[in-house]
């Protein structure tokens, strides 16, 4: 079953990551990974190309079914493989409605927190407002609050939707492991960082831990300032 899959992925990626972690909980070791690097436009080749015409990662294959977006592609695993590995999305209903709230949820997260590290990245040197920047930290602590909130509510050791490990863990995971690599004050998002320091040790996380968070493990250190 998993040597049917392939996956085309990049380090560094959050959407690459959650795939990754899906497979290890679905138990499919043995998937074809192929990792290919943002920085030769590798994601642009033809292989890619063929089967996402976008040319964005992930991009999965599993026999003669292509499924690209990586919400799309971790939904798929567990609806396909749903008896195999650890269940992902809860049976009762009200369950799984906190599990694609939090999955979606995600999306806000991560964008916030792109907007703030990498503004420098996205917004031309002439471009570049000190007052867009501290609207954007505003904006990014504020969302912090949330979703420290979140897990305050749910009590000490929860998961991000409940007493389980879920698909919105799998979802979320790759983008809350981000702000430790990036710097951002422990006082800001301290609950976060508990469930970081819980999940992290997992062992689908442990197995598809990124490359490049083995081989830099201090970060870029971009949101010291938050």
């Amino acid at each position: 079953m998993a040597e049917e899959i392939t996956l085309y992925w990049c380090t560094d990626s959050p959407p690459c990551w959650r795939v990754r972690i899906t497979l290890e909980e679905k138990q499919l070791h043995g998937y074809n990974g192929k990792l290919l690097s943002f920085i030769k436009n590798e994601h642009k080749g033809p292989e890619v190309m063929a089967l996402n015409p976008r040319g964005q990662l992930p991009t999965m294959k599993h026999g003669d079914r292509i499924v690209n977006e990586s919400f799309a592609a971790c939904m798929y695993l567990e609806s396909v493989f749903k008896r195999q590995g650890t269940q992902l999305i809860p049976d009762d209903p009200a369950e799984q409605a906190l599990v694609y709230q939090r999955m979606f949820e995600t999306n806000t997260l991560q964008q916030k927190m792109y907007d703030v590290a990498f503004y420098e990245w996205f917004v031309p040197e002439g471009e570049r407002l000190e007052s867009a920047l501290k609207r954007r930290k505003e904006d990014l602590i504020s969302e912090l609050k949330l979703w420290n909130g979140y897990l305050e509510k749910m009590g000490k050791g929860s998961y991000l939707a409940g007493k389980n490990f879920t698909m919105a863990d799998v979802v979320c995971f790759p983008v809350v492991a981000f702000f430790p690599r990036l710097g951002c004050p422990k006082e800001r998002c301290p609950r976060l960082m508990e469930y970081y320091e819980m999940v992290k040790d997992r062992p689908s996380i442990k197995a598809s831990w990124p490359p490049n968070f083995l081989e830099n493990p201090e970060g870029e250190g971009s949101m010291k300032n938050l």
